[in-house]
C-alpha cells in the first residue's frame, strides 16, 4: 500500500528548474572535468617519459627510448586501480557519514596528488616512476570518490522531470576534461618548443630531447590541480541533500530548512510522517539481505556488468589510441619527431577525437535522456559501438590506406559510447537504489567499471601490439595487433547490449518510487501480491 511521500521530497521531485540546479551541475561537474583530465592526460606524455627516462643503450639505435611494458602499464593503470578503491570506499562512506562530509576530501586528495605527481623525482628512472605511480594511485583514489558522491548528490537534488539530464550534464564535463587534456598538451609543448631549433631523433638524437622537455610532462600533470582548487570553496558551501538528512539522518526539520533555502519555499517538519516512513520494515533491509537481492539484485548485476564491459572498450580505445594513430599513419614514426614534437602530435590527435566524437556524444545524451529514456540510449549506444568496432577491425588493413574515413568511423565509436552507455551507466545507479544504499551501490557499479578499465589498460596495452616481435621494445612481446583488438572489443560491446536488459527504465519516476521506499512491500507482501505488482521491482526492459 503506497504511503504519502514526505512533502520536502515531493517538492524536490516537482520543483521547477532553478538556479541552484545549475549551480549544483557546475560544482559537481568541475569535479568530473578534473577527473577526466587527470585520468587521460597521462596518455599524452607516456611517450615523452620513455624518451627521457629510458633512452636506448646505444646511440646508433634507430628509435628513441620507450617505457618498458611493465612501467608503461603501471603508469597508465595505477590511477585506475586507485579509482576503483576510492569508488568502493567513498561510496560506502557517503552512505555512512553523509554526502557532503566526504565530498570535499576527494577534491583535497586530487589537488595534492596532481601537484605531487608533477613533482615526482628520483635518483634513477625507477625511483621517479615509482614516485609518480604512488601519487597517481592516491590521485585515482580521490577521483574514485567523486563518482558515487557527485552522482548521488545530483540525483537527490534534481527534480524527476529533468533528473537524467542533470546527472548526465555532470558526467558530460568529462568530455571537456579529455578535450582540455589535449589542449593543455598542445599549448605546453608549443610553448616549450618556441624559439628553439627542432631536431628529429633520426637527425640528432641528443638534441631531439632538450633539457626543458622534462618540464613539459610535469606541467601537464600538475594542471589538474587548478580546476579542483577552483571548486573546493563552493563544494563546501552546498547543503547536505534532503534525502540523506530526512531518510538516513532522520532529521526532517533540518532537511526542510536546507531545501527551503534553495527552493525558496516553506515546509512543515513532518516528524510524525518521517518516523512512519523510515521505520517501515521494508525500508530497513541491508545490502547483503534477501530483501535487497529480491528487489535489486538483478539491477545491481546489470549496472555493474554493463559498466564493466563498457569501460573495457572505452578505456582501451583512449589508452591505446596512439598505437592506432601510428598504425594508420596519422602520427609520424617516433624517430621522425623530437620529444616535444611527439607530445604535440599526440595531443592534437586526442583533441580532434574529443572534438569530433567525445564531447558531442555526451551532450546528445544530456539533450535526449529525459525524452527517449536511459534504457534506449544505452542499448543503441552498445549496438553502434559493436557495429563500428567490427567495421573498423575486420577490414583494418584496408583502412591503413584510407585513414580519413578510419578516423571518422573511429570518432563515431566514441560518439556512440558517450551518446550511450558511458553516460547511462553513470546515471542509472544513482536513481534505482534506496537512499541509504544509493552511494554504496553506485560505488560498486563504478568500481566494476574501473575493473573493466584496468582490463583495458593492462590487457590491451599488450594485445594491441603487433604480432611481430620488436626486439628493440623492451618487455613488449608480440600481441594480436590493433585489428584483432578492435574485433574483440566489438564482441565486448555486444555482450553489453545483452546485459542492458537487466536494468530498469527510471525515466519520469521519483527516486522513492524506483527504489520501493514509498511502497509497503516486504518480501512477504511481494509474494502475496498479484502478478502485476510482483513485477514492479523485477521489470527491466521498458514495457
Amino acid at each position: 500500500m503506497a504511503k504519502s511521500q514526505l512533502e520536502v521530497l515531493s517538492a524536490l521531485d516537482n520543483a521547477k528548474t532553478q538556479l541552484y540546479h545549475f549551480t549544483a551541475i557546475v560544482i559537481a561537474g568541475m569535479g568530473f572535468f578534473t577527473d577526466a583530465y587527470d585520468l587521460f592526460c597521462i596518455s599524452v606524455v607516456t611517450k615523452l617519459l620513455g624518451r627521457i627516462y629510458y633512452p636506448p643503450n646505444a646511440a646508433h639505435v634507430a628509435k628513441p627510448g620507450i617505457l618498458p611494458a611493465s612501467v608503461s602499464s603501471a603508469v597508465t593503470g595505477v590511477a585506475l586501480v586507485g579509482t576503483l578503491c576510492g569508488q568502493l570506499f567513498f561510496g560506502w562512506l557517503g552512505d555512512k557519514l553523509g554526502r557532503k562530509k566526504v565530498y570535499g576530501l576527494t577534491l583535497l586528495l586530487m589537488i595534492f596528488c596532481s601537484l605531487a605527481s608533477g613533482l615526482s623525482f628520483g635518483h634513477h628512472a625507477r625511483g621517479t616512476m615509482a614516485t609518480l605511480c604512488f601519487f597517481r594511485f592516491w590521485l585515482g583514489f580521490g577521483i574514485g570518490g567523486d563518482y558515487p558522491l557527485s552522482a548521488t548528490i545530483m540525483s537527490e537534488y534534481a527534480n524527476k522531470k529533468t533528473r537524467g539530464s542533470f546527472i548526465a550534464a555532470v558526467f558530460a564535463m568529462q568530455g571537456f576534461g579529455i578535450l582540455t587534456g589535449g589542449i593543455v598538451g598542445l599549448v605546453v609543448s608549443a610553448a616549450f618548443e618556441h624559439g628553439i631549433t627542432v631536431y628529429p631523433y633520426n637527425k640528432n638524437a641528443e638534441l631531439s630531447l632538450p633539457p626543458r622537455a622534462d618540464y613539459v610532462w610535469r606541467i601537464i600533470l600538475m594542471f589538474g590541480a587548478v580546476p579542483a582548487a577552483m571548486t573546493y570553496y563552493w563544494r563546501m558551501k552546498m547543503p547536505e541533500t534532503a534525502r540523506y538528512t530526512a531518510l538516513i539522518a532522520k532529521n526532517a526539520k533540518k532537511a526542510a530548512e536546507d531545501m527551503a533555502q534553495v527552493l525558496n519555499v516553506e515546509f512543515d517538519p513532518e516528524e510524525a510522517k518521517l518516523e512512519k516512513f523510515v521505520e517501515e520494515p521494508s525500508n530497513q533491509y541491508g545490502l547483503f539481505s534477501k530483501e535487497f537481492l529480491h528487489r535489486h539484485g538483478l539491477h545491481l548485476l546489470g549496472t555493474a556488468t554493463c559498466w564493466f564491459l563498457l569501460d573495457i572498450a572505452f578505456y582501451s580505445q583512449n589508452l591505446f589510441q596512439k598505437n592506432i594513430f601510428t598504425a594508420i599513419g596519422w602520427l609520424p614514426p617516433a624517430a621522425n619527431m623530437s620529444g616535444i614534437q611527439e607530445v604535440y602530435k599526440v595531443s592534437r590527435a586526442q583533441t580532434l577525437i574529443a572534438l569530433c566524437g567525445t564531447v558531442p556524444g555526451y551532450w546528445f545524451t544530456v539533450l535526449f535522456i529525459d525524452k527517449i529514456g536511459r534504457w534506449v540510449i544505452q542499448l543503441q549506444g552498445f549496438f553502434f559501438m559493436t557495429v563500428f568496432m567490427f567495421a573498423l577491425g575486420i577490414p583494418f588493413n584496408h583502412w591503413v590506406k584510407h585513414n580519413v574515413p578510419f578516423i571518422i568511423m573511429y570518432s563515431l565509436t566514441f560518439f556512440f559510447a558517450n551518446f550511450g552507455p558511458n553516460a547511462t551507466t553513470f546515471v542509472l545507479p544513482a536513481e534505482i537504489f534506496p537512499a541509504r544504499l544509493r552511494s554504496t551501490c553506485h560505488g560498486i557499479s563504478a568500481a566494476a567499471g574501473k575493473a573493466g578499465a584496468i582490463v583495458g589498460a593492462f590487457g590491451f596495452l599488450y594485445a594491441s601490439e603487433s604480432d611481430h616481435v620488436k626486439l628493440d621494445d623492451p618487455g613488449y612481446n608480440k600481441g594480436i595487433g590493433v585489428k584483432y583488438s578492435l574485433i574483440v572489443l566489438g564482441f565486448v560491446s555486444l555482450f553489453g547490449m545483452m546485459f542492458t536488459f537487466l536494468v530498469p527504465e527510471p525515466n519520469g519516476k521519483s527516486l522513492e518510487e524506483l527504489s520501493g521506499e514509498n511502497e509497503d512491500d516486504s518480501i512477504d507482501a511481494v509474494e502475496e501480491s498479484p502478478p502485476d505488482k510482483q513485477g514492479a521491482f523485477f521489470r527491466t526492459a521498458p514495457v
